[in-house]
């Protein structure tokens, strides 16, 4: 960059960018669910099969839980809890398993699950096979579309969900007269169904049966879907069974179907509320879109969509491979083929995803799976687990220039605090709050499962994101309304919980390093714990929580007090420790771990996404280095989102080109023909840690500097990035050629003074608000 010579242009700035549409396309209809299309506006949810003869759009809409809301903490936990950690600090592992099974473990222990909304169906009345088949999905509009030919006569169908509208929207158009049967139904807990000239719909309560491990049975949540044509030149009859509701449509050249769904679900509470009618709510969102014209709906969607989409623009040089198939690229790829394209493909879908499944109208986190599920007991219950999952989904959020899909976490967390308090004072005579693995929409916050549940760490780390969101913003009213309340909560019980251990130090007990076990010393490898007291992952929180706190009270000039407490706990809390292998310690004592190859690697927390490690701490970089050989070589990685780190890993420790070939990994092991993520089964984290992994590649900024190219893969030689966020408010575009950098363009919220860094070289420049700030 010659010295990073500084160069400031004039210009108004644009959030969006101009960008070729980008397109995963396949030439023929999805078989199974994980092959079908995702839409999705944050709240309602679809997947598009692109069936020609008996079209399938499974439903979601992001509330629809079984369930209902209780208190499960242990009520014994309190009592039993200075025993439980007499017997840690003495290395009593067995006796403290036992004891936090007994007492500690929640009653009920485990969640139930997240629930499809049902199906739309459209079944068509062809006499002939179809020709010249597509299907497809732009992500730079969020349409899906399907055409082929019947007859010589070309067949068109459009899905998409609208976020201004709140309803998907389906448009069938043919050239010749076509007949069809549209139906939407459920497989269960339905109590009726109807079908009118003006609405057809269903309405339901879903009907838990008891279960000693997942709770009271009886009827809980309502809900209800509706459908309404709100264009057609063909003959409508409405068709009703005990099954479904729906039409029967003739000689039809044109339509266009609206559809929603709806719970009594509110989040303020997390609870269900008898005073919201679900069919009412269906009925009035589907009367208020029909007000619009169709192509008005659809310019609509589209304007809202590109607006957050466009921000960013991504290429790895010219895409040769766009006219083949995805899933035939993907094929390419696990055979050994370098896509670089697809590589794009990969970090816009991630984001697509995102955008898909976290914001306004749903007022939700995504979950395991986004909002997209068609199982009635999904894979870990589709939950919120928040022992790395939840909080990977939201990794790509503020790099990726889409700061809005962080609000639906932030406002579920201001929730959370709530019965996270009753678990703090009622688990752990504590104040403030925590929650343990995994949570709900009922705000379960107790220990979950089994032993491996007991991590009350999990409260602390699912304030990052919230903080991360203010650092990228800079939005001081957020984070005095917002994150700071659940931030200070989280910190008044850490100073609680911490005890005083028989090295010195201040430490967390129990403490779990999330899922992972090591042998008991002295057992001859016979006997396991998961249980210890300060664990590495439980340090590195803490060291993060603690820096954050004290940050956002003297930014907010409050809470001395408390600020001077949280700085006196943090000078005894217990250093990071390298193991006698050379890798990072991942307990408080050197255990053996049981699994070398586990698929958590958390005590690499600190290295990503924290900035706890890193070249500024040699000792600790190093150790983290062999910590991830040695994780790889007994066959680490081995689901997607832990794959998906290990790209963030290497990002990192700026070595560009083991990122990279994690992503080819990633994409070659963990990649259905979808591009959803697989762990397996599919599980969405892996392609939101995958594009954070891309993108942190690209562009870093901890440490008050802007690091550009920090860890280039040889193979992604030249390209371009544009509208990427670093933290404090810039926007940066990058252009690169033959490895190197050629152009670096960073837009700033603020008047500011910024530090950038690239390869050995860091100049300080300043920059003047909203301007194009040109840096060759």
């Amino acid at each position: 960059m010659r010295g990073l010579i500084f160069l400031l242009l004039i210009a108004i700035p644009s959030l969006s960018i101009a960008q070729k549409d980008l397109e995963l396309w396949y030439t023929a209809p999805a078989q199974k669910w994980t092959d079908a299309m995702p839409v999705g506006n944050g709240r309602i949810g679809g997947m598009v099969f692109g069936r020609w003869n008996h079209e399938r759009i499974q439903l979601n809409e992001e509330s629809i839980w079984a369930g209902s809301k209780i208190n499960n903490n242990n009520k014994q936990s309190a009592t039993h809890l200075p025993e439980i950690q007499k017997a840690l600090f003495e290395g009593d592992y067995k006796k403290a398993l036992e004891l936090s099974s007994t007492y500690m473990v929640g009653t009920p222990p485990r969640v139930r699950s997240y629930e499809p909304l049902g199906n739309l169906f459209i079944d068509y009345a062809w006499k002939s096979e179809p020709e010249q088949y597509k299907r497809s999905l732009t992500l730079n509009t969020g349409i899906v579309n399907t055409t082929y030919s019947i007859g010589g006569k070309k067949v068109k169908q459009e899905v998409f969900v609208s976020a201004p509208q709140d309803i998907m929207v389906v448009k069938i158009s043919s050239e010749a007269p076509a007949d069809m049967n549209i139906a939407i139904s459920r497989e269960q807990d339905i109590d009726v169904y109807k079908s009118e000239r003006d609405i057809a719909y269903y309405s339901g309560q879903i009907n838990d049966t008891y279960d000693s491990l997942l709770g009271p049975g009886g009827k809980h949540m309502r809900f209800a879907a509706a459908m309404k044509i709100v264009a057609t030149d063909g003959k409508v009859v409405p068709v009703q069974t005990d099954s479904s509701a729906g039409y029967d449509i003739k000689h039809a050249k044109k339509i266009v179907l609206i559809i929603t769904g709806a719970s009594n679900y509110n989040i303020k509470g997390l609870d269900t509320d008898n005073a919201i009618n679900p069919f009412l709510v269906c009925k009035e969102k589907l009367s208020r879109a029909a007000a619009f014209k169709p192509d008005v709906l659809q310019q609509l969607h589209e304007k809202n969509h590109r607006s957050l989409f466009d921000r960013v623009a991504f290429n790895l040089g010219e895409d040769t491979n766009k006219n083949i198939p995805t899933n035939e690229r993907l094929e390419k790829v696990k055979a050994g083929a370098q896509d670089n394209g697809l590589i794009v493909l990969y970090y816009q879908f991630g984001r697509y995803l995102l955008m898909g499944s976290s914001r306004s109208p749903g007022v939700l986190p995504a979950n395991l799976q986004g909002i997209w599920n068609d199982m009635y007991k999904a894979p870990w219950n589709a939950d919120f687990h928040t022992n790395i999952n939840l909080q990977m989904n939201y990794w790509p959020a503020e790099s990726g220039n889409l700061p809005e899909t962080v609000l639906p976490l932030a406002n579920f967390m201001q929730q959370l605090i709530v019965p996270g308090g009753l678990t703090a004072k009622e688990m752990y005579n504590a104040h403030g709050w925590t929650l343990h693995h995994l949570t709900d929409v009922y705000g379960r916050t107790a220990v979950a499962d089994g032993v491996w549940g007991v991590s009350p760490m999990a409260g602390p780390w699912m304030t990052f994101p919230l903080y991360r969101h203010y650092e990228f913003t800079g939005d001081s009213a957020y984070l005095r309304n917002v994150a700071y309340p659940v931030i200070k909560g989280s910190v008044e019980f850490v100073l609680d919980f911490l005890v005083k251990s028989p090295e010195g130090y201040l430490v967390t007990n129990p403490s779990h390093s999330p899922e992972n076990a090591f042998f008991v010393p002295g057992t001859d490898r016979k006997e396991q714990s998961q249980l210890s007291y300060a664990a590495t992952i439980d340090i590195e929180i803490i060291n993060e929580l603690f820096n954050n706190f004290i940050n956002a009270a003297n930014l907010l000039k409050t809470d001395t007090d408390l600020v001077n407490k949280v700085q006196a706990a943090q000078k005894m809390l217990p250093p990071l420790q390298v193991a006698a292998n050379g890798t990072l310690q991942e307990w408080i004592k050197d255990f053996e771990e049981v699994e070398p190859g586990h698929r958590h690697i958390s005590h690499l927390l600190g290295l990503y996404p924290l900035d706890l490690i890193s070249p500024n701490t040699p000792a600790l970089f190093t150790a983290a280095q062999k910590t991830i050989e040695r994780r790889l070589a007994n066959g680490g990685g081995h689901t997607g989102w832990s794959k998906a780190w290990i790209i963030n890993f290497y990002a990192r420790l700026l070595n560009g080109d083991e990122a990279g070939r994690q992503v080819q990994s990633l994409l070659q092991k963990s990649t259905l023909p979808s591009l959803l993520s697989t762990h397996p089964p599919f599980q969405i984290d892996g392609n939101f840690g995958g594009a954070a992994g891309i993108a942190e590649m690209l562009l870093q900024s901890q440490h008050n500097e802007i690091h550009v190219l920090p860890a280039l893969p040889s193979n992604w030689s030249s390209g371009s990035v544009k509208g990427l966020r670093a933290r404090d408010g810039y926007t940066v575009d990058i252009d690169w050629k033959n490895g190197t950098l050629i152009r670096l363009v960073i837009q700033s919220d603020r008047d500011a003074v910024c530090k950038v860094r690239y390869k050995e070289k860091l100049k300080a420049i300043n920059l003047k608000k909203g301007n194009n700030n040109i840096i060759f």
